[in-house]
Parts: structure tokens; C-alpha cells; sequence
């Protein structure tokens, strides 16, 4: 599990590798990664968008940004927490992902929410630093 906090916004990841959904003969690794947002401060918080770096084991990055998560942008209210699941796909057997969240007050202040690193590693595999 890899854990990041910003603002009192604690973001925990648990990623794990799909096999059922790979196909690596044809170069295909996926992976599916759980997060939990927990709101620990004492102002509700909106989330807008999101931003990912992904990058693969041959240094190809590849930058992702969008709406929300998941179609959704969730309300998270002081002590509350949203968690959801979501997928990303490879062309190489590892990987590293990481980004930040758009978050928005009720008095319409805007800050970034980290997203912790997380590694894309084959059960079994030696890590390698990508």
C-alpha cells in the first residue's frame, strides 16, 4: 500500500496486476489500483480533476488528465471518504504511476492533492526502478 498526505487529505493506493486482463504475448500488462480518499480536516472538499504521469519500463511517459475519477467528482465532507477502483494497461511488465488531484473548497479555493508514487510489478518480479 503507498501513502500520501497533503492538507489533511490522506491518499492511499493498493495496486495489483490483472493476468486475467493481460496478454503479454501481444505486450499487454494491466493493472488495477484501488484508492482511498479520506478527508482528516475540517473542510469539506470537492474533487474536480485529476492528473497521472504514467510512465512504462522503457521511460515511454504517458500524461493523463481529466474530469474527476471514474466519471464521478465526489464531495468529501470533514471525517468522510471515497474510495474507487480503477485500471491502467502497459506495453511493457512494469511501470510507475503517479499524479495529484484537484481539489476545490466551498469558498472556491483550489490545491493539488498529491497521489503517491506507485509501482506496476508483475507478481514475482524483480523490481526495478522505473
Amino acid at each position: 500500500m503507498y501513502r500520501a498526505v497533503t492538507r489533511n487529505i490522506e491518499i492511499t493506493v493498493a495496486p495489483r496486476y490483472v493476468a486475467d486482463e493481460s496478454a503479454p504475448d501481444d505486450g499487454r500488462w494491466f493493472w488495477a489500483y484501488k484508492i482511498e480518499i479520506v478527508n482528516r480536516g475540517d473542510e469539506t472538499v470537492h474533487l474536480r480533476s485529476r492528473h497521472w504521469i504514467i510512465t512504462d519500463a522503457t521511460g515511454a511517459v504517458q500524461v493523463v488528465r481529466g474530469a474527476g475519477v471514474v466519471g464521478e467528482q465526489p464531495v468529501i465532507q470533514p471525517g468522510g471518504r471515497y474510495s474507487y477502483t480503477s485500471g491502467c494497461p502497459l506495453g511493457t511488465p512494469s511501470g510507475i504511476m503517479v499524479g495529484t488531484y484537484r481539489m476545490e473548497t466551498p469558498s472556491g479555493e483550489s490545491f493539488d492533492v498529491e497521489i503517491p508514487a506507485f509501482s506496476l510489478d508483475m507478481p514475482g518480479a524483480r523490481r526495478t526502478l522505473n
